[in-house]
């Protein structure tokens, strides 16, 4: 009897040991079905974002996702997020005068470009995941993506008759050394670009945007900044929402196939010159048949705009138990102004 009892008692001594293994190794093995707490340690650009009730539940369908904004919880939270800009502009800092607890991991988030993130060596081996519209960031959060379209109606042949511009552009940042100014001066010198915004002094109104655009054959979706999957509202909004085919310059051409419908936009690097790309835009817009093809995929699908920080935050939950455990990004400044490696 002692004998036996000796032996239970190593098994289970064995079975706990072996138990508590896994949980320090895979903590979600236990946790699959329990809350997981996000902290917003600051408002992004201090725009006060309501995160009462169970808001990822629902505004989204995302079970199990708490957000929260009290930084008492700090202790209890299971990832912390810290919004670049406040970091860089000193309206906030990182809590490392707080011991970190255990297990618990730190979000940069940031959704501008690389040319606005400022100098980030000072966060080397801080944090533990990025938030970003980049497709290799641990959560990915786009400024725009496609969804079905359940109504397969097409953009009629009267709404191709409402055109009355060739070419438009609304900018209101206008820097001359830009290499999407330089492309809209060369451009403008061949054939008539529509401008409105600040810069020209015809600003549009949030209402007004989108009925301009429509009546524009084409669109500069063209960005401030050259770097790896900034793809912004100018692509999502402005041009497909807007009704116009998009001429884009930004991301390399590669980045904008990955994530926008085939055939729907026109790539300033797939012409050798601006004069080349000027003849084809003419050519596009009297061919109203090939113009149209352009717009064909609005027929399956629709543009959904990623513009609600909750939406951001909630994004984390579902992912949180499938990303690195033990994660520490050494150098955030490399991995931010990486080159594209996009095939």
């Amino acid at each position: 009897m002692c004998l036996l009892l000796c032996f239970l008692c190593v098994l289970l001594l064995y079975l706990f040991n072996e138990w508590s293994k896994t949980l320090r190794v895979n903590p979600s093995a236990f946790s699959s079905s329990r809350n997981v707490t996000i902290l917003l340690w600051h408002h992004p650009f201090k725009t006060h974002v309501n995160l009462k009730g169970d808001v990822c539940w629902n505004l989204y369908r995302i079970p199990h996702c708490r957000l929260v904004d009290q930084r008492s919880m700090f202790s209890s939270a299971d990832v912390v997020v810290f919004h670049n800009w406040e970091l860089i502009y000193n309206s906030q800092k990182l809590p490392t005068d707080r011991p970190r607890p255990r297990g618990q991991r730190w979000a940069w988030m940031s959704f501008e470009s690389p040319a606005h993130n400022g100098n980030l060596s000072q966060f080397a081996n801080i944090f533990n995941m990025t938030i970003s519209y980049r497709r290799d960031a641990d959560i990915t959060v786009p400024y725009g993506e496609l969804l079905p379209k359940e109504d397969k109606k097409l953009l009629g042949e009267d709404n191709l008759q409402k055109k009355t511009s060739l070419v438009c552009w609304v900018v209101s940042n206008y820097r001359p050394h830009y290499k999407r100014s330089q492309v809209y001066t060369e451009l403008n010198a061949i054939i008539p670009v529509k401008v409105y915004g600040r810069w020209k002094k015809t600003p549009l109104s949030s209402s007004a945007l989108l009925p301009t655009i429509s009546r524009c054959y084409f669109y500069l979706a063209f960005e401030n900044s050259l770097f790896k999957d900034y793809i912004t509202e100018k692509l999502w909004r402005n041009a497909y929402r807007g009704g116009a085919v998009p001429v884009v310059l930004g991301a390399p051409l590669n980045d904008y196939k990955a994530v926008a419908p085939p055939h729907s936009f026109i790539h300033v690097d797939e012409f050798a010159s601006v004069r080349g790309m000027a003849k084809y835009l003419q050519e596009l817009a009297e061919d109203k048949k090939r113009y149209a093809e352009y717009l064909a995929w609005k027929k399956h699908w629709k543009v959904k705009m990623g513009t609600d920080w909750r939406e951001r935050l909630c994004k984390i939950c579902p992912q949180f138990n499938s990303l690195p455990q033990h994660k520490v990004y050494s150098d955030l400044q490399a991995w931010d102004s990486a080159e594209n490696t996009s095939a």
